[in-house]
């Protein structure tokens, strides 16, 4: 059985994937307000985009980083048309 549509991650925009990691943070009581910009990669077997956060609070920041962990594993940065 192929399973790879499941495992297969969704193409999206620099702007959608921002919009999500904005929306994905703010609903965390301890995220909310955390800068961030998201940063296209080189495409890798892993990921082809990150996120910097900025002006993170300490006890937010372990949060922070699992929320954007989830939605790497979901997200892949769509080819320029």
């Amino acid at each position: 059985m192929d399973l790879d549509w499941y495992f297969a991650k969704t193409p999206a925009t620099l702007e959608e994937i921002s919009r999500r990691v904005m929306f994905a943070l703010d609903r965390h009581p301890l995220c909310r307000g955390i800068e961030f910009e998201v940063v296209s990669l080189p495409r890798s077997r892993k990921s082809n985009w990150t996120v910097t956060l900025q002006t993170v609070a300490p006890e937010a920041l372990w949060e922070a980083s699992d929320i954007v962990a989830d939605i790497q594993e979901a997200y892949e940065l769509a080819a320029a048309a």
